[in-house]
């Protein structure tokens, strides 16, 4: 395979490489790069060489900072089909990861937002390091935490999944471990003497554990992160009913944390919110691949929908953060318009 593809796959030793070679536009993924790991890890699931996969990203800034959203933005504006193409394959791409037979180590060094989060989470082994940075902030541009994020948010500690879900915010590596979305944090220059080490080892039956071992010889402690001292507060507010009774929650508190979250939330879709907490409380009750069929019914919604192109428009084409929403209050969103994005899909489902 050419160096300068956009997914490059190796095996060396007993662990199948996968490396995110779009280091420019933050290894965001493409259709391509979905299809092709599909088929690779379809190939590598029954391949006696490969014990274990490892995947990372290429460069220094990003794992992978989500999906190409401005080619999902302009072939959506166009009319063609390609959005719901790529969420297809991206949604099943993620099935495949989450049920992969054999242990699968993401190093999460850099961003990891959106589409990076759904083929590094659901692997068996997941690594942060000083330079993580997770996001979940799809209801920032009329989305929802999709690629899995129904069924692994709400599995995260108390309200933390929802906290995450709705605001968008961010975690650096030692929230990312405490939060669960990492299980080890490694600093980054001990990476390519870790992936020599994994390439080196003769794995034998329990690959799983022979990992664990690897991993803890190069893991430090991360510290604490300010996400522990907040989660009573956020157990306290997001744990409301509805969208409108988190945010009355939170501006009763007098705490700035607690104002200043109610207002960010205040700035996103009103339908995104109400669909993200709708998402999230249903994901909490459905294995996974029901959680990933239930996204596909509601991706295949929003991209026909309005909010979706007009906040990517304005936070990555126009980039003026002035999204006009529609409708543009949550009092004018009823549960009738939410209750219909999880219907059964007409044309077929996911699986």
């Amino acid at each position: 395979m050419s160096e300068d593809a956009e997914i490059l796959f190796e095996v060396k030793g007993g662990i199948g490489l996968v490396t995110l070679n779009r280091p420019k536009a933050l290894n965001a993924l493409t259709h391509e790069m979905c299809l092709a790991l599909n088929a690779q890890l379809t190939e590598w699931e029954t391949d006696a060489r490969v014990k274990a996969v490892l995947i990372e990203g290429a460069g220094e800034k990003a794992f992978c900072a989500g999906g190409d959203i401005v080619k999902l933005y302009n072939e959506g504006r166009a009319g063609g089909d390609y959005p719901y193409h790529f969420y297809r394959d991206e949604y099943l791409l993620n099935t495949r990861i989450k049920h992969f037979p054999k242990p699968y180590i993401a190093l999460i060094d850099g961003i990891v937002m959106g589409g990076g989060v759904g083929v590094s989470v659901h692997g068996s082994h997941r690594i942060a390091t000083e330079r993580t940075l997770f996001a979940m902030p799809e209801s920032g541009i009329g989305l929802f935490p999709d690629v899995g994020g129904t069924y692994f948010l709400p599995r995260l500690e108390g309200e933390l999944g929802m906290y995450l879900g709705l605001t968008g915010a961010r975690l650096k590596a030692a929230d990312s471990v405490f939060a669960g979305i990492a299980h080890n944090y490694i600093e980054a220059a001990q990476l390519p003497a870790l992936k020599e080490a994994l390439c080196a080892h003769g794995f034998s039956n329990d690959a799983s554990a022979e990992l664990d071992d690897i991993l803890k010889g190069f893991a430090t402690n991360p510290g604490a992160g300010p996400i522990e001292e907040k989660l009573p507060q956020i157990n306290r507010h997001f744990s409301k009913g509805s969208v409108t009774a988190i945010i009355d929650s939170l501006q009763s508190d007098d705490d700035p944390w607690a104002a200043k979250t109610a207002d960010s939330l205040l700035t996103k879709s009103p339908t995104s919110m109400k669909l993200t907490f709708e998402q999230l409380r249903r994901g909490a009750k459905l294995d996974f691949d029901d959680c990933m069929r239930m996204e596909f019914r509601m991706v295949a919604r929003v991209i026909k929908g309005v909010d979706f192109y007009e906040g990517t428009r304005a936070a990555v084409i126009d980039k003026d953060q002035s999204p006009k929403w529609k409708p543009a209050r949550l009092d004018e969103v009823s549960e009738a318009d939410i209750a219909a994005y999880f219907a059964p899909l007409p044309d077929g489902e996911l699986f």
